[in-house]
């Protein structure tokens, strides 16, 4: 690879300008600052792995550069498969739109977006509207569908299109693992102390068979204390043995800066049928969910977001099996479908979910043995309650014949409650609920 250093309009050419140096008198001296100004350059470029971030930035305060090596042949080909992947994600739009918070929303027509990259589904277009789950509670009519930033401008996209948020190069710079760009990491999801730095605070309900899941999820801005760690309240629809066929179906907000580089939480859907190894991804970003709405884009900011003692914010979400085709459905608020989970990705999700979960979910990453920062929820305990502690309301599950009804043996459960806890309860308005949450590091837990 070639090094061209330019000043005023004059260039000199690699093998000119080592020349030149090397002629110097004070050729060591100008070596020895090249080179040094060559890795500052590559690591201001090049995101730190896990281990180097946490260990020797953190821990000791210095930069740790004894070791690290420039291979320029190395990043060349890293940024021809990031230009790879990009051009996999990224679809032609037939118009662009521009958030307040820096996003770029693509308009892509709908038969052309990454779903139908699936064999399975080349050639196909989105279908229909399925039959609604009955039961479905009409009065809670929310902010329709102007509950994204980048809604407020008035734009959006037009009939037989819908919006995607644009990835690009520095969303994948960023991820620790190109090749698992837009992919959670292998975790076990059974409940209980082997989290491998995944912790929860949850409600759940099992035993029997289930066919979706409602909630009305509040929404809020947790602060992440770095950039490998997120923090997420969602609805997980689950089914299989909790080894490496675990089915997942995923949706609520998160907020992840690793994914999206930024603060802001955002609407987001997740599926696996391998428990996280090699299927599934988030919102659009492989082939999979198929989203027929032009007017929510899936991995876009939330707004407005609830604040302490004052405004709650909130956003219902229904996720169900149409009973005519077997494709799992999202819908958001009262009747806005987003779109679906074709049956065929999954194995034992074709049939129905064992387990439905709502709660909480943040990834601890210090490596040094005290607890991470990183906030669930409103960042506050469950006991500090309404207008306070963040909350799931109105839990409800759907039946083997399309009904919504009520949680009758729902469970809470928080992995480390001096950290994070849940505490639930029922009442004649908002049903089945629970108020979840809390800081992280705290006095009782360092």
């Amino acid at each position: 690879m070639d090094f061209v250093v330019r000043r005023q309009g004059r260039g000199f050419s690699s093998m000119n300008f080592f020349s030149w140096c090397l002629s110097s008198s004070s050729s060591t001296s100008i070596m020895s600052s090249l080179v040094h100004f060559l890795l500052l350059l590559f690591a201001s470029l090049v995101p730190c792995p896990v281990i180097f971030c946490s260990s020797e930035i953190n821990n000791n305060n210095n930069l740790g550069l004894v070791n690290q090596t420039f291979h320029p042949h190395q990043e060349v080909h890293k940024l021809r498969t990031i230009r790879t992947r990009l051009q996999q994600i990224n679809k032609p739009p037939v118009k662009i739109i521009h958030s307040p918070d820096g996003d770029i929303i693509d308009c892509v027509v709908s038969h052309q977006q990454p779903a139908f990259d699936h064999p399975m589904l080349r050639g196909h277009k989105p279908l229909d509207p399925p039959e609604r789950p009955k039961g479905h509670d009409k009065r809670e009519m929310l902010l329709g569908e102007k509950f994204q930033l980048w809604r407020l401008s008035g734009e959006s996209c037009p009939e037989g299109t819908i919006p995607i948020r644009r990835t690009r190069e520095e969303d994948l710079l960023r991820a620790s693992s190109v090749q698992r760009f837009g992919r959670k990491l292998p975790k076990p999801v059974r409940r209980d102390t082997n989290t491998n730095g995944h912790e929860h605070a949850v409600g759940y309900v099992s035993g029997d068979e289930y066919y979706g899941a409602r909630a009305s999820i509040n929404v809020w801005a947790p602060s992440v204390a770095n950039q490998y760690e997120f923090s997420l309240s969602q609805i997980w629809v689950i089914s299989g043995s909790f080894g490496d066929d675990l089915n997942t179906i995923e949706a609520g907000w998160q907020v992840s800066p690793e994914l999206y580089g930024d603060n802001y939480p955002r609407f987001f859907t997740y599926w696996t049928s391998d428990a996280y190894q090699a299927t599934g991804c988030y919102n659009l970003l492989c082939s999979g969910f198929v989203q027929t709405n032009n007017k929510i884009a899936i991995g876009a900011a939330i707004s407005p977001t609830s604040s302490y003692n004052g405004g709650q914010f909130d956003i219902s979400l229904v996720i169900w099996k149409d009973p005519k085709h077997g494709n799992w459905w999202l819908e958001f608020g009262s009747g806005i479908l987003v779109g679906y989970w074709p049956s065929f990705l999954f194995t034992h999700l074709q049939d129905h979910a064992s387990m439905v979960q709502f709660g909480g979910e943040v990834v601890n990453s210090d490596p040094s043995g005290s607890h991470t920062s990183t906030q669930m929820g409103s960042g506050h305990f469950a006991g500090e309650g309404f207008g306070k502690a963040s909350y799931f309301r109105n839990l409800q599950v759907v039946d083997w014949d399309n009904n919504l009804i009520p949680l009758t043996n729902l469970r809470v459960l928080a992995d480390h409650p001096n950290c994070y806890d849940i505490q639930g309860g029922i009442n004649n308005v908002w049903g089945n609920y629970f108020y979840y949450g809390g800081p992280g590091k705290n006095d009782r837990c360092p």
